[in-house]
């Protein structure tokens, strides 16, 4: 007892001493006057009380867009919904389109206008960690080891969609397209957002309806990745298109080709040796994860350099290091759950800024959005439909493969906003493909299950 009073003594001295002597050095130093060099004012970007006005109205918001995603998605992973889904419903309603409808003074404060650009930062970043998350996950025996039923799905799940957007491009152009977007640019990016599939989502609602190496799962993974590949370089060159400048397109993918060729056949022998490296070492150090995310950024800026977007390159050098490594196991067990608790959620709420329900005012509006969720479904599944009868699937597999493919998701929000960034979208159409996008996803779960009669499960 004697020995804590004592330490107590001499802790509450040295607290008291120190304080005595700061208000001493405090008092000396206060006339004092600084005969230094000013201050550089033209360096200074922001006042330090508008720098800790911004961050605490950051955190605000990334406070709120974590709570609200989580709770939506707990919601929708009780109705046998993708979680992943109720997060991107969560940050729809974060935006103008609820929130901002029902309280704008709160949301103004919450999710204002000015933190906007912060939270672009951040989806950025979080939209390139999952896409090299995503090229991670996917398994490339899948693209090699494919049955022709496989084959001819993964075609006609690309084809008839990317065709049909083509044609819905004639009826939208006219009507809903933005001003000096040239026509062939805009059928390409219709196109290419019709043919997208959302792989990671599909796995898992397979995966949780225990499908996953059943025939169905097998063909469905296998045209689901091929899908994610093809659409991915469809994008890249729809990007080229849309930003080369004229005379600089065969240059721009002449590069795309020389950037794809590098990484395939020279950067895959750096992803060999960081294998065999974390085999030898029995885990991964910090200095390899130095090096894979220093790569990382390396083809991000190369192929924003190039003229393609980012994405791309996180996408493919995600593809290089073996799918079933130890080393691809650690970078998903140590990136996985931040990119896809804190930094997806905030593009989804960004997305959900960018988002305007209110803009399809009247039943014109809402007839395209219609039509707009009609073609993007039936092109998806019919093409695959027909493909898999053709190819000697039953009419319940077949449509089981068409209801799946149509699984966008997320896959179809980052191609999206990536058309928005471009200027090829309106806010208005924006909208209407935000809505297709969420109504084809979430109709998957439960056509699914009334064709498989499968006990419903949970999916990410």
């Amino acid at each position: 007892m004697a020995q804590k009073s004592r330490i107590i003594f001499v802790y509450a001295t040295s607290l008291a001493a120190a304080t005595c002597i700061f208000l001493l050095i405090r008092h000396w130093g206060s006339s004092l006057v600084a005969l230094g060099e000013p201050q550089d004012h033209t360096s200074v970007q922001v006042a330090p009380s508008d720098t800790s006005n911004v961050w605490m109205h950051v955190v605000l918001a990334l406070v709120v867009v974590l709570v609200v995603a989580r709770v939506v998605g707990a919601i929708f992973r009780a109705l046998n919904q993708p979680q992943v889904m109720g997060e991107v419903v969560a940050g729809i309603l974060l935006g103008p389109s609820f929130f901002g409808w029902l309280a704008p003074g709160l949301a103004s404060q919450v999710l204002s206008a000015g933190v906007a650009p912060y939270l672009a930062v951040i989806s950025q970043l979080g939209v390139v960690l999952y896409m090299f998350l995503v090229g991670l996950e996917l398994d490339t025996n899948l693209l090699r080891q494919r049955t022709s039923s496989s084959i001819a799905v993964s075609h006609a799940s690309i084809v008839v969609p990317f065709l049909s957007g083509g044609v819905l491009a004639l009826w939208l152009y006219p009507r809903y397209a933005v001003r000096n977007v040239p026509f062939v640019v805009f059928a390409l990016f219709v196109g290419v957002a019709m043919s997208v599939t959302a792989f990671p989502v599909l796995a898992r609602i397979l995966t949780d309806r225990g499908l996953q190496n059943s025939a169905l799962g097998v063909i469905a993974l296998a045209c689901a990745a091929v899908d994610d590949v093809t659409a991915w370089c469809l994008l890249a060159v729809l990007v080229a298109v849309a930003r080369a400048e004229a005379g600089h397109l065969v240059s721009t993918l002449a590069m795309t080709v020389g950037f794809i060729a590098f990484v395939l056949l020279i950067a895959k022998y750096g992803a060999v040796w960081l294998v065999r490296k974390r085999a030898e070492k029995g885990r991964t150090t910090r200095d390899v994860f130095a090096i894979v995310f220093a790569a990382l950024m390396m083809a991000v800026l190369t192929a924003e350099r190039i003229g393609i977007h980012g994405l791309f390159g996180a996408f493919l050098l995600g593809t290089l290091i073996p799918q079933d490594s130890a080393l691809a196991r650690d970078i998903r067990n140590k990136c996985e759950d931040l990119v896809l608790v804190l930094l997806l959620p905030v593009f989804f709420a960004f997305t959900g800024m960018r988002t305007k329900i209110g803009l399809l005012h009247g039943t014109r509006y809402w007839l395209a959005c219609a039509l707009i969720i009609g073609i993007a479904a039936l092109g998806k599944f019919g093409g695959s439909f027909l493909a898999a009868r053709l190819t000697g699937s039953d009419w319940r597999e077949a449509a089981s493969l068409g209801v799946l493919l149509n699984t966008r998701g997320l896959m179809e929000l980052i191609v999206l906003n990536v058309g928005l960034d471009l200027g090829l979208l309106s806010p208005t159409l924006f909208t209407m493909f935000v809505v297709m996008a969420i109504a084809t996803t979430l109709a998957t779960a439960p056509i699914l299950r009334a064709l498989t009669l499968n006990v419903p499960g949970t999916a990410r």
